[in-house]
């Protein structure tokens, strides 16, 4: 009888052969479980663990996950009537928490290293008529990437994520600790911070840098550097370019593993833009991006004259950001805590500009003829981003500015100061924006921009129901 992937023919004969390999080294032992992982709609890894014996079928028959898990906002709430007809999403086959099949990318697979003989494999989601999952977010950076291989090019990025990392003090585990979410842990400083890229800063913590360092590499991560951040217990890694999908799957395994790794040895990092503690400074993921050709591997961003950074291509992909800079901002930056990033004089973007090696620019542009890296660094993303929705809402915006061959006008040298379209300061301005961007909407979906702003209304709808300590600092006493 056929397999799950065999029906459908999910599978290109690369990645037949890679399962073929996969299934083989499971039977021969040296693997006792392996995890199907799969991101969700923010990104977050979810998934089953099989036994060894069990996960060579599974690798072609796929894995069953019931559709609720799409209908979660970040507190793991289920915010749609998942028991009503279609199961509250409008999409035939999701009634009743159905099930949905992810099936394995065998190219993905890889052993963790901190935890023994246990490997790891990345999974798309399918319907079971074999149709891609409609909120799979990484069938929809796929889309994407398919739509510059008809133009012969490939996508090329680099990450720089910043990020926290604390001394765990207490869990919180106790029962009264419990909650969606439950209560975060208590943590304490590894650094004061304000000290940025001090060697000794570095040596202070080097036990962590060397434990974060052997891991990541071990996973096959293209780590290039450990850095002190500016802020208190901030550090920053930055990953060399790859190309297609690797990025983005290079961001959802980096964040989990971090995670993973930290609390096995008495650390607890955050990935959360704008922690609250004192003096802090907030976290930003910058993504360097550039086209490559597809026949001769030449950079499609390295301008042939001195006259533009960039070259034409470049110059109009640059205009497609800048033009969908607000649309494309909820992707970039998901949560109510990353808008309080954007502020001017801060390091951090507020308004749509590009400027040539600038880092107060939102679009900072580093390039010139003759340079093989040219490349432009968008640095408006908080590092919670969805890596799938980030990269592809970049990748049909450059595709907007090629096609229509958008100028995107002179470089802002004053960035805090050009007038400029002004970057979403909420998570509801940033909604109301992507609902309006007529191009974003029609090639992520408009059914998934209802699915996902959906969402992003639930946890904002719970969030206005708290009371701050703002609020009862402010009104409290005086009234």
């Amino acid at each position: 009888m056929a397999s799950f992937v065999e029906r459908f023919n999910l599978w290109s004969e690369d990645q037949q052969r890679q399962a073929d390999e996969l299934a083989a080294r499971f039977a021969a032992g040296g693997v006792d479980t392996v995890r199907f992982a799969w991101p969700d709609q923010h990104g977050i890894l979810r998934g089953k663990t099989l036994v060894a014996a069990a996960a060579g079928a599974a690798l072609r028959n796929g894995v069953n996950l019931t559709s609720t898990l799409l209908a979660k906002d970040t507190s793991h709430k289920t915010v749609f009537p998942v028991f009503s007809s279609n199961g509250g999403f409008a999409i035939p086959g999701l009634q009743g928490g159905a099930d949905v099949t992810l099936v394995a990318d065998p190219s993905t697979f890889c052993m963790l290293p901190w935890a023994p003989r246990t490997g790891w494999i990345l999974c798309d989601a399918y319907m079971s008529d074999g149709t891609p999952c409609p909120f799979g977010t990484r069938q929809i950076l796929q889309r994407a990437i398919r739509e510059l291989d008809t133009l012969g090019l490939d996508f090329i990025a680099g990450l720089e994520v910043e990020f926290h990392v604390f001394r765990l003090d207490d869990a919180r585990m106790g029962l009264e600790d419990s909650g969606q979410p439950g209560e975060p842990p208590r943590v304490s400083l590894l650094t004061h911070g304000h000290q940025y890229l001090t060697e000794l800063r570095y040596d202070r913590v080097d036990d962590l840098m060397q434990l974060l360092r052997t891991q990541l590499l071990a996973l096959g991560l293209p780590l290039h550097s450990l850095e002190i951040e500016f802020g208190p217990s901030q550090f920053e890694l930055v990953f060399g370019p790859t190309r297609g999908l690797a990025p983005a799957d290079t961001m959802v395994l980096l964040r989990s593993a971090i995670k993973q790794i930290c609390l096995r040895h008495g650390y607890h990092a955050t990935f959360m833009c704008r922690p609250r503690i004192p003096n802090v400074m907030s976290s930003g993921w910058h993504l360097h991006q550039s086209l490559c050709r597809k026949d001769n591997g030449a950079n499609a961003f390295m301008p042939d004259t001195d006259e533009h950074p960039l070259s034409p291509c470049g110059m109009h992909y640059l205009a497609g950001l800048k033009q969908h800079a607000r649309g494309a901002a909820l992707f970039a930056s998901p949560s109510v805590n990353g808008f309080r990033r954007y502020r001017p004089f801060s390091l951090a973007p507020d308004r749509a500009i590009w400027a040539r090696d600038n880092r107060g620019a939102m679009l900072r542009v580093l390039g010139g003829q003759g340079q093989n890296a040219s490349r432009i660094e968008n640095r408006v993303g908080e590092p919670t981003a969805n890596p799938y929705l980030y990269l592809a809402a970049q990748i049909f915006s450059g595709l907007d500015g090629i096609a229509r061959q958008l100028d995107p006008g002179p470089s802002a040298d004053a960035p805090y100061e050009t007038a400029a379209e002004n970057l979403p300061r909420s998570l509801p301005e940033a909604m109301a924006a992507l609902r309006q961007d007529t191009v974003l909407t029609q090639q992520i979906g408009p059914a998934f921009i209802d699915y996902y702003c959906h969402i992003k209304q639930a946890e904002l709808d719970r969030f206005n129901l708290e009371v701050s300590e703002w609020e009862q600092r402010e009104y409290f006493d005086m009234f």
